[in-house]
């Protein structure tokens, strides 16, 4: 009788664990998360949110760090899941894991040992942590269109689609394509369920530039638009595929809460994008915001950067990101829009 009642008490609500949780896109889901007061998890009905636990090496915005329904855990990610160690009580009682944190793609790069640590190892321990829960929570694992390339013996095709086969060409990539294949195979083996979603360049970030390679995709758009001078290091040509912040949010909430038949198998979910040339992106800049703006970017080439984003899909045909609902933003004039709202006080862009 008492372990029936803790199973009933234990299923009538969701905890939840976000890796990244300090930062951008997982401080902001944390925050969604919380306004919603509820999740349904693999198909079933909303439940009330009962715990959420960021786990991050930086401290917690101050809004999420006093929040009741919020625990913090601050440390080195691999440390925190070795699965011989402390892992699956890191991970206690937690229905669904996000994992978004990651070293970007600059970084792994220029240090080819960080990216190993960081994405390899961290998401190693993770899935073994989760196969040590014994319970199979739903895992979110959140990939990125660099998996995808282009190369002489595996040319890139026009639009990436469902059925196009991951051939990355930077280390980041091939990171992100190994942490989908483990993660397939923890699910085919029902130690937990997994659902890999392919991320494109979230445009506008708010906060301080980082080192990913697409890093200027916001850069160009927010220092301008708070009297900045930015510099774009491609040619104004180049075509990039991305999404809003929102439309990230959105994809990541419906891998949760989607059932296994509407995910539609192991593989990963392209995130549906909208594609763009970085010249239009100045020039929706200038409609929105003024020419004095979108005359503080300046266009100072990179080779480094330019040839990392020419190896990304500019295309994305996403068929099953559509039936699940999930669709691309309709311009970038709106994104920028959305981003000036939320830059605002009292804004949700925190």
């Amino acid at each position: 009788m008492i372990q029936w009642i803790a199973v009933t008490q234990w299923s009538a609500v969701v905890n939840v664990v976000i890796t990244g949780g300090a930062g951008f896109l997982g401080s902001r889901l944390a925050r969604d998360l919380l306004a919603a007061g509820s999740l349904g998890v693999a198909g079933a009905g909303p439940r009330p949110l009962s715990r959420i636990t960021l786990i991050d090496q930086a401290p917690v915005p101050p809004d999420l760090a006093a929040d009741e329904q919020v625990t913090a855990i601050q440390g080195d990610l691999v440390r925190l899941l070795d699965p011989a160690a402390t892992g699956p009580d890191t991970l206690a009682g937690a229905e669904v894991i996000f994992h978004l944190a990651a070293a970007v793609s600059g970084e792994c790069e220029a240090d080819f040992d960080l990216g190993i640590r960081a994405n390899l190892r961290a998401t190693e321990a993770l899935l073994a942590s989760c196969r040590a829960l014994g319970t199979r929570p739903v895992v979110v694992f959140s990939s990125s269109l660099a998996v995808f390339g282009d190369s002489a013996d595996h040319p890139l095709p026009d639009a990436v689609d469902d059925q196009t086969l991951p051939n990355p060409q930077t280390s980041y990539g091939a990171q992100k394509a190994i942490g989908e294949q483990l993660l397939a195979d923890y699910t085919r083996k029902g130690f937990l369920r997994g659902r890999a979603l392919r991320l494109v360049s979230v445009s506008v970030r708010p906060g301080r530039p980082n080192a990913a390679a697409s890093g200027f995709m916001s850069g160009i758009i927010r220092e301008p638009l708070a009297g900045q001078r930015a510099t774009c290091p491609v040619d104004p040509a180049t075509e990039v595929a991305l999404a809003s912040p929102a439309k990230a949010i959105a994809g990541l909430r419906c891998a949760a809460t989607a059932s296994d038949q509407a995910w539609g198998g192991r593989s990963a979910v392209n995130l549906p994008a909208l594609t763009v040339s970085v010249a239009d992106m100045a020039a929706a800049l200038t409609r929105v915001a003024g020419p004095e703006v979108s005359a503080l970017i300046d266009w100072t080439p990179d080779p480094v950067v330019a040839r990392i984003v020419a190896s990304w899909p500019a295309r994305v045909r996403g068929d099953r990101a559509a039936r699940l609902g999930l669709t691309p933003d309709p311009d970038f004039d709106s994104i920028i829009r959305k981003h000036l709202a939320e830059s605002r006080p009292g804004g949700d862009g925190r």
